[in-house]
């Protein structure tokens, strides 16, 4: 079976979010278990593409509305990822250094009709097209709808929602961009008076998975305006949780860490990457650490953090570090706060990254939103205890320390004083040394890995094809 992920973003080549992860990810445990599974995605102009050759297998031009772009097909030579990935470059749209701006309705289209016009000029056509997200939502429409692409309507689609927050809308007065189709079809595209990228993948597509069982559940009460049409499509959806690479987060053989360390000896290598941390930004060894590392933006409960951090530290018996950005005036107010065991790194590192979830205690993530979460998942194999709002994936991966085998911190709610709180609990937590300790090695020992996912996805493909 012959699988084409067709998406915006993909690890190590673009990265913005966890779909980045994901799409870097699955195609290769799909392949470890027989089956064929490529990637296509937008030609950046970005450091990867710069230090990287690619051989050109197809060119030729497309129309966008009356205008029209000539288009290349390009494959990464030298390739180490696991499975093949294709670009689309279409020099006057997609050859940005940026992933998303203000232009994406033209550039996301122009890529999803250069990606299926090639698709039509190939022999060994894909089986299932597996679309992610609003950037490649239009794509289960044309193929089902417009005139040039008949020749696929028969190709099952599968739509993956990574986050239905974000959805792509673009005003009718652009719907001449898309390729022809029998204008009675238009109401697919509709969704509350806008064109609905999101909207037509759920009402055109095949199935429709999510990315962990409790997000899907969460979707048909509250999907930023698509809550009726989930439930009315919710026999062709399911929740699949994501899983992690463990090729790339693995403690042992993770290059970006200042020491590795295995299961066995989990606390003395976690203590020295700790050390270089706390050494570097001014935090106390001796503290329990908490770390925050994401998007500072209101899905992640960011906006709380400055009160949050500011009476979390008033008692100074715990370290805060933080990696990340997105909202100019959170920021503000974070650097305003006292540099006595709290610091901050504003961007994104990824080496950093792999420090802190290796040195940190505890991982903060009291995310209003989470369809899945990867975080809590790299934390749990790095040995840090995850702190979380019990909700969508979070809700499916960790179970708090009260329950039986419970090995994180669980809060319900994002307020300051249940995030406030949980620090607290994680504080006493960490007092009981043995406790603690043991709990390390447990959880760096609970499987996360993209095997049974990636099973999961191949039975539903096979469904679609029986």
């Amino acid at each position: 079976m012959n699988i084409l992920h067709i998406s915006a973003e993909c690890f190590p080549i673009a990265k913005v979010g966890g779909l980045a992860d994901v799409v870097g990810a699955l195609p290769k445990y799909q392949k470890e278990i027989g089956t064929t599974s490529n990637v296509v995605m937008p030609f950046y102009n970005n450091k990867f593409t710069k230090k990287n050759s690619f051989d050109k297998i197809h060119e030729n031009f497309i129309a966008l509305g009356h205008n029209y772009y000539n288009f290349k097909v390009l494959k990464l030579k030298d390739n180490d990822l696991g499975y093949d990935i294709f670009f689309i470059d279409i020099p006057d749209l997609t050859h940005k250094e940026y992933v998303y701006s203000n232009d994406d309705t033209n550039r996301f289209l122009a890529f999803q009709i250069a990606t299926l016009d090639w698709i039509l000029s190939i022999d060994n056509k894909p089986d299932i097209l597996h679309v992610h997200d609003h950037h490649t939502g239009l794509i289960p429409f044309m193929v089902s709808q417009c005139h040039k692409y008949i020749a696929l309507k028969d190709t099952p689609t599968i739509l993956t929602i990574h986050n239905a927050q974000y959805q792509g809308w673009f005003s009718h007065n652009k719907v001449n961009l898309i390729p022809p189709f029998d204008f009675t079809k238009v109401g697919l595209l509709d969704w509350d008076g806008s064109i609905n990228p999101l909207a037509a993948a759920i009402k055109c597509a095949w199935k429709v998975t999510t990315v962990s069982p409790s997000y899907m559940d969460e979707l048909k009460n509250n999907a930023n305006g698509l809550e009726a049409l989930l439930r009315h499509e919710s026999k062709k959806c399911i929740g699949i949780l994501n899983g992690i690479d463990t090729d790339v987060w693995n403690t042992n053989t993770d290059n970006r860490l200042i020491e590795n360390y295995t299961i066995e000896n989990a606390q003395k290598g976690k203590l020295t990457n700790k050390k270089w941390l706390c050494d570097k930004y001014n935090l106390d060894i001796d503290k329990p650490l908490f770390a925050f590392i994401g998007r500072l933006v209101g899905e992640k409960g960011a906006d709380l953090f400055p009160e949050i951090f500011t009476r979390a530290l008033a008692n100074n018996n715990i370290s805060i570090f933080l990696l990340g950005s997105g909202h100019k005036e959170t920021e503000e107010k974070l650097n305003k706060i006292p540099k006595n065991n709290f610091n901050t790194f504003i961007g994104y590192d990824e080496k950093l990254a792999h420090i802190i979830y290796a040195a940190a205690d505890f991982l903060l993530m009291p995310s209003r939103v989470e369809p899945c979460g990867l975080n809590q998942m790299y934390s749990l194999r790095y040995g840090t205890v995850p702190v979380v709002n019990a909700i969508g994936g979070l809700k499916d991966t960790i179970v708090d320390i009260k329950d039986q085998n419970g090995f994180g911190i669980c809060h319900k709610g994002v307020t300051v004083s249940n995030v406030t709180n949980a620090i607290l609990k994680a504080t006493d937590f960490y007092k009981d040394k043995q406790r603690f300790n043991n709990n390390i090695q447990n959880i760096m020992q609970i499987d996360h890995s993209w095997s049974n996912s990636a099973k999961e996805y191949v039975n539903l493909y096979n469904s679609l094809k029986n």
